[in-house]
């Protein structure tokens, strides 16, 4: 089963709901891939439109265990004396990009808009991802690998 790091680079995010009343969210992403998730930084008082500028890594098996290969960004708005709110939820199916990788070492989508979900499954606003994938290619039985450098088997 082909592996490799899957990278999304979480960019930035316009036109967000404020679920505080009185000042400005303070909103970061969970981003989770499977089982794995990765927390971006609180864009403190940007409000509903932050920058983040941030990568984040996960390990990738492909095809996997049957489970949609996607991403799902969790947008969160940080609260001090009370729980965190969700602000929204946007997805991104990725398998195609993962095929593609497996297949030709690498595979990217450049930043674009992912439409951000409310809770009453209404959009509003857009967050900005980027994704890549690059295939790990393991050794094969009859090399064997020297500081990263692969030496065939055969030696006399």
């Amino acid at each position: 089963m082909p592996s490799g790091i899957l990278e999304a680079q979480l960019v930035d995010a316009r036109g967000l709901c404020s679920t505080d009343f009185l000042n400005k969210i303070d909103p970061y992403v969970l981003i989770q891939y499977k089982t794995q998730e990765r927390k971006s930084s609180v864009a403190r008082g940007q409000g509903s439109n932050p920058v983040w500028n941030e990568k984040f890594t996960f390990l990738v098996d492909y095809p996997g265990d049957g489970n949609q290969c996607k991403l799902v960004f969790k947008i969160m708005d940080k609260d001090t004396f009370s729980r965190d709110d969700l602000v929204g939820e946007a997805s991104m199916y990725i398998e195609e990009l993962l095929a593609q990788g497996v297949e030709r070492g690498k595979a990217e989508l450049h930043p674009a808009g992912q439409r951000v979900t409310l809770a009453n499954k209404t959009y509003h606003g857009e967050i900005r991802v980027g994704v890549s994938f690059t295939r790990k290619d393991e050794p094969t039985d009859d090399q064997e690998e020297y500081g990263g450098w692969k030496h065939g088997g055969n030696r006399s």
